[in-house]
């Protein structure tokens, strides 16, 4: 059997499996998108190393047991992952009758992988000498995460994990669409999950990049990121199916400014560069773009770069927000709950996410439109943006065709 590669085929997104500090169900995450605001988010419970305590995103709900018989799959972060994957089981079976369960591919990112249950691991070890019985290092191998998402779903094309920082589950969707052109697989199963673990909530701390309160992206007292956890999924192909809406990846740019191994470069080079590569691959115009989801983490560094490029290459014509106070940063599963959230705004047509705002805009922002008030989305056109250390940086582009 033959498989042609299609250049510029449309990428048509089915289905949407999203666990976050929002919730899982649709009436808490709409709640909380139409609202600004996420109660979950309102405590500063979390105790770091040194004493100090943090806001964090932690998902609330029970998280299913895994059955599988590999006990190294048995992970929060595979549990969370899997709560997430619940809605797209009928979509991928409906794949595999369709392509064969060779033809379905899993691209996945993640940062921390099953990191928290090798800290446990540790503590023991330390205690004790000896690591708890069974444990085996491959829990937080970050390739677990796509071993398990391929062997629950029984698929067995290309399988991986992307792991480029908060940029991780961005780059999966240009992954797929190179898998999905090239002829190399018919649908991809892309999304990213990441859990809290002390590595990341002390290491961001050390970089001093941690908020003792609520983030608040764009303000002039911004203080730094909250750290959450999410499990976002979606499932990518070229054809459209009857029996969904139209929902396309748009257009996709990526770049590696490469400024600094933490801090982005200041002007905001490489977020201009991806979000005018997204467009162009869209072959979209900065006018038909109705609202931008901001990285906006809330850092001093990234909200002034971010908010510079966005003004060079859209002016102050486009709205513009921030979701990270309702998630908290979700690291490498950051693009991928924004992902989420854009398929939530565009399927469900809901009002754009405010910039609930507590304070000034920061004087080193650059004339953007916040979304201060409630307003709907003018265009059905969302450009998504990750950055990441390093200088890796993602824009994603989801909407409707014009046809």
């Amino acid at each position: 059997m033959t498989h042609h590669s299609h250049t510029n085929a449309a990428i048509y997104i089915h289905g949407c499996g999203f666990h976050s500090a929002m919730g899982q169900q649709h009436e808490s995450i709409h709640q909380c998108l139409t609202s600004g605001v996420n109660p979950v988010m309102m405590t500063a419970g979390t105790v770091l190393n040194n004493g100090r305590s943090t806001v964090v995103g932690r998902v609330t709900e029970v998280l299913p047991q895994i059955t599988h018989a590999n006990p190294h799959y048995h992970t929060r972060n595979n549990q969370l992952a899997w709560s997430a994957l619940q809605p797209l089981l009928p979509l991928i079976e409906r794949a595999k009758q369709r392509y064969g369960a060779e033809r379905i591919a899993v691209v996945v990112g993640s940062s921390t992988s099953g990191i928290a249950d090798g800290e446990v691991a540790f503590t023991q070890y330390l205690k004790n000498d000896e690591f708890p019985e069974g444990y085996h290092y491959y829990r937080q191998e970050l390739a677990n995460l796509n071993d398990f998402v391929a062997d629950i779903f029984g698929v067995s094309g290309p399988s991986y994990t992307v792991s480029t920082a908060c940029s991780s589950s961005g780059r999966v969707y240009l992954s797929a669409r190179n898998l999905l052109r090239a002829g190399l697989a018919d649908a991809v199963i892309v999304g990213g999950c990441d859990t809290l673990c002390q590595l990341t909530l002390n290491g961001f701390n050390g970089l001093e990049a941690l908020s003792s309160e609520l983030c608040r992206p764009f303000e002039a007292l911004r203080s730094g990121i909250n750290i959450g956890e999410a499990a976002a999924f979606t499932l990518l192909s070229l054809e459209r199916d009857d029996s969904d809406t139209p929902l396309q990846l748009l257009g996709a740019g990526d770049s590696s400014d490469a400024h600094h191994i933490s801090a982005p470069e200041p002007e905001g080079k490489g977020a201009l560069e991806a979000m005018q590569k997204a467009l162009a691959d869209a072959g979209l115009t900065p006018a038909d773009v109705g609202y931008i989801n901001a990285h906006g983490t809330a850092t001093a560094l990234n909200d002034a770069m971010e908010s510079k490029a966005i003004a060079r290459l859209f002016g102050n014509r486009v709205p513009v927000s921030s979701t990270k106070p309702l998630t908290g940063h979700t690291l490498g599963a950051a693009s991928a709950t924004e992902a989420a959230i854009c398929w939530h705004l565009l399927q469900y047509q809901l009002p754009l996410p405010k910039q609930a705002l507590s304070g000034e805009i920061g004087a080193d922002i650059a004339d953007i439109q916040l979304v201060t008030d409630s307003c709907p989305l003018a265009k059905p056109v969302i450009l998504s943006n990750s950055f990441a250390f390093g200088g890796n940086n993602i824009s994603l582009i989801f909407g409707y065709p014009n046809d």
